[in-house]
């Protein structure tokens, strides 16, 4: 639709009048009223020549100012032409250079559309010379307008407002000048209804050239009103087609459809009412069916009835008042639960560990502990280990009590004294044998309940990890195995009931347990062997009795380390300082026995009794002093120098025969003592080890006094100290030293700290071999003796050979036929070589003496 000639083509008058009301919008009320209160004078040519388009300025106008001219950049214009940028800015690469021709295709279509615009610009507004509207028209009716006062311009004019209405009064007095006034009155109704009239008239006349003005526009929309009116009749009577078939439809497709759709919704709400009312039907049995649950027992099953019913009563069955009650009674049951929970577990713990345990002792009802168990995790409560524990501490002092006094009844002799004093110190009444089996019946009482416990406790075990979602069969095996039980199927829990970290606290908890009470029982254990720890009971024991009280202690520790993979120090500790009193009294012993034998010992040959032998050959097989029980507290007679007694004459080890005398014999047995007390006592292992190298000190120096240093004349009577002596003492002594060699071997891995040791069993190597050294060098200090004194008194002239040479003969015949049965042949060659030896050398020294030269004399024979 194109725009009426009004607007666009603008005149002086037009353009003023634009000017004026937007001048008159911005000013205030107040003074516009009293601008309106006087008529406005008349305006002249002059000033409608003030006001122009170009006055009209805005904020880039008074910026950017025409009168100054055009500056290059914008720090000329601030800073003035003296600024020069002197960087030269080249021509871009990336961009292509634009020239005027590449504008001319566009500024040719742009000219020809320009040139239509203005065309139809110029017919629509008529022209300049149009002769339809005079010039000076225009002028005259905007000098006219401008001569109404704005009140009646206003958009809130009302009459009825009273401040409105006196100001239109009030113009009354404005048509005249003051003159005529004061010489002749006017009506003032009557004047003001002229004056008002003619302002209607500018008022009409002005519509009217509005009118003109505007005439094109008013014929084009009378030409298409036909056309729309026609338009709109056809398109009334589409949408009265339309709005037939749409009823159709939806009373024919849609009502149908949603009656179908709302059976369906029907049938879904009346499901959905048929299902609350099945839910609050079982809500309704919910206290029947807990009854039910606690006494099958499943506690998880009536714990999470009682959180599933709670949630639908919050969720599914809110604002039901028939059931406003039963949340509370739920709480009430669940803490009832609760404490049946804690009852129950309390009443199974103590009746399960007061019953009679023995060896295959199975867990007592099985199924009800693993409820019991699932119920306390699944409320959380993680110290019912705590509280199996207490009863176990309970169940263990309750054993070891009650042992103690049946055997104190069986032993018990009736008289009243003894009724009378504690239970310490009628311990001190039984004898060793009966208290080593007291020790062996704890032992074995003590790890039936460190046993049964570690049962409970895979039972709890299973539980906890089943109720943590892990799966017990994949672990590399399974607590049947651990205990050799065959367990029950538990049922698993309906839903996970610990988090990791809650089953890590748990199985915590439940390893404590298995520590506590192996500690716990080794305590106990241990004050039961301190009981008897008077001076009279390591004066009493023997070296069997303590390696059999050691054997129990290890096994029972063993038993304990193999339940809970933890070593307690309490029970080892007690025996270790009951072994040491031992081992100081048995080693002191031992000394003085070694001592006494020493000084009644003949130094002549022994005969070998069995035993011996039997010793010799399980030394030689297996490199170990060992020797058995029944061998080590009987007594052995040795004869000295009886062959016709039972036995062999010499001890054969290896092939190799060793003539010895009696003492060596029963320190070879003391020494598998040693030995053997070592292996039982691993503890005192070092301790032993030490003692041992003492004893064999001791017989070394005592054996080197009485043989070597002639003690034996004073202690057993000897005449003199032969060379069978001599012999015998020497290889007594290497058997002692093959003797030691193999105790090394066999204590020296028990010992932790071993170079002190193997430096005090290198001295005591050392010491016994001079000792040998010694002896040889007495044999052959003997025998060289008895040569320079023969050769000494030798003549040389007939009978040849002379008596000191068949002397010299019958003395090494006599010390071959005392040393050959008694030292090896080796050791007797090498003796008689430096015999021999020595023999050349007095022969020598003789034959310069004598002036005897190899000169083929006489005398040189």
């Amino acid at each position: 639709m194109q725009t009426s000639p009004s607007n666009t083509g603008t005149t002086p008058k037009t353009s003023k009048k634009k000017s004026q009301t937007a001048a008159g919008a911005m000013e205030a009320k107040s003074s516009k009223q009293k601008q309106n209160s006087t008529f406005p004078r008349k305006s002249s040519p002059r000033d409608m020549e003030l006001w122009k388009v170009l006055s009209s300025q805005n904020l880039p106008a008074v910026l950017n100012d025409p009168n100054r001219g055009k500056q290059r950049d914008f720090f000329t214009k601030l800073w003035g032409e003296d600024f020069v940028e002197t960087a030269f800015i080249g021509n871009l690469e990336h961009l292509p250079e634009v020239s005027y021709s590449s504008f001319e295709h566009y500024l040719k279509k742009v000219n020809k559309r320009l040139k239509q615009h203005e065309k139809l610009n110029h017919a629509i507004s008529g022209g300049p010379l149009s002769p339809k509207r005079p010039a000076a028209l225009p002028e005259k009716l905007q000098s006219d307008v401008s001569g109404i006062p704005r009140i009646f311009m206003q958009s809130n004019f009302d009459l009825r407002v009273p401040e409105t209405f006196q100001t239109i009064h009030s113009l009354k007095g404005e048509v005249t000048s003051p003159s005529e006034s004061s010489s002749k009155p006017l009506n003032s109704a009557k004047v003001l209804q002229e004056k008002l009239a003619h302002y209607l008239d500018i008022v009409e006349v002005q519509i009217a050239y509005q009118v003109t003005q505007k005439s094109d526009s008013f014929f084009q929309a009378m030409s298409s009103h036909d056309a729309l009116m026609e338009k709109l009749s056809r398109t009334s009577k589409t949408v009265s087609s339309l709005r037939s078939n749409l009823r159709n439809m939806d009373q024919y497709l849609v009502q149908d459809s949603l009656k179908i759709l709302q059976c369906a919704q029907m049938k879904q709400n009346y499901f959905a009412v048929v299902e609350k009312l099945k839910l609050m039907v079982t809500v309704n049995q919910t206290q029947s069916m807990l009854q039910l649950l606690l006494s099958i027992p499943d506690y998880v099953a009536a714990i999470d009835l009682i959180c599933t019913t709670q949630e639908i009563l919050v969720q599914e069955l809110a604002g039901i008042n028939g059931f406003r009650h039963l949340s509370s009674q739920l709480s009430e049951m669940q803490r009832l639960i609760d404490k049946i929970l804690s009852a129950e577990f309390e009443r199974y713990v103590t009746a399960d560990l007061n019953r009679p345990l023995d060896q295959y002792t199975e867990v007592l009802e099985e199924d009800k502990l693993a409820s019991i168990v699932y119920g306390m995790l699944r409320q959380k409560y993680f110290n019912f280990a705590n509280k199996y524990k207490e009863e176990a501490f309970t169940s263990i002092k309750a054993t070891v009590k009650q042992l103690v006094i049946e055997e104190i009844a069986a032993n018990d002799s009736g008289e009243g004294d003894m009724r009378l004093t504690g239970t310490g110190e009628q311990l001190q009444g039984l004898s060793l044998n009966q208290w080593r089996q007291l020790l062996e019946r704890t032992a074995e009482a003590l790890l039936r309940v460190v046993n049964h416990v570690k049962v409970v406790h895979d039972v709890m075990r299973e539980a906890v990890d089943k109720s943590s979602g892990k799966n017990v069969q994949s672990d590399g095996k399974s607590s049947e195995e651990d205990s050799g039980i065959s367990y029950l199927n538990i049922s698993d829990p309906s839903e996970t009931l610990l988090t990791p970290d809650e089953r890590k606290i748990v199985n915590f908890c439940l390893g404590e347990l298995l520590c506590s009470v192996c500690d716990f029982a080794n305590d106990q254990f241990a004050q039961l062997l301190t009981m008897q720890s008077k001076e009279i009971w390591v004066e009493r024991a023997t070296a069997v009795q303590v390696c059999d009280v050691a054997r129990i202690v290890d096994n029972f520790v063993d038993s304990c380390i193999r339940v809970c993979d933890k070593r307690s120090t309490a029970l080892t500790s007690a025996f270790k300082v009951q072994a040491s009193k031992f081992i100081n009294k048995f080693h002191q012993d031992q000394k003085d026995k070694l001592t006494m034998i020493l000084a009644s010992e003949t130094w002549k040959q022994t005969v070998v009794p069995q035993q011996f032998q039997n010793l010799a050959d399980k030394l030689h097989e297996t490199g170990k002093l060992t020797l058995p029980k029944r061998d080590l507290d009987s007594s052995v007679s040795i004869s000295n120098g009886n062959h016709n007694s039972a036995g062999a004459p010499a001890l054969v080890m290896g092939g190799e025969k060793y003539v010895v005398v009696g003492s060596i014999l029963l320190l070879l047995k003391m020494m598998a003592e040693y030995c053997l007390c070592a292996d039982e006592l691993s503890v005192m292992a070092p301790n032993l080890l030490r003692c041992l190298v003492e004893l064999l000190q001791l017989f070394n120096s005592r054996s080197c006094q009485l043989v070597l240093g002639a003690g034996a004349l004073h202690s057993v009577g000897l005449n003199t100290i032969t060379s069978t002596n001599l012999a015998l003492m020497s290889r007594s002594l290497q058997l002692v030293l093959v003797a030691a060699e193999a105790a090394k071997q066999q204590l020296l891995p028990s010992v932790t700290d071993s170079q002190r040791i193997v430096m005090h069993l290198a001295n005591l190597e050392k010491d016994i071999m001079s000792h040998c050294k010694e002896i040889e060098n007495k044999l052959l200090a003997l025998i060289c003796g008895l040569v320079s004194r023969e050769v000494s008194q030798w003549d040389a002239r007939p009978p040849v050979p002379s008596n000191s040479f068949r002397n010299v003969s019958k003395h090494m015949r006599k010390l071959h036929e005392a040393i050959s049965e008694v030292l090896p042949e080796k050791q007797v060659q090498n003796l008689y070589r430096n015999a021999h030896k020595m023999f050349k050398i007095v022969l020598k020294e003789q034959l310069v003496k004598m002036n005897i030269l190899n000169n083929g004399g006489p005398q040189h024979g």
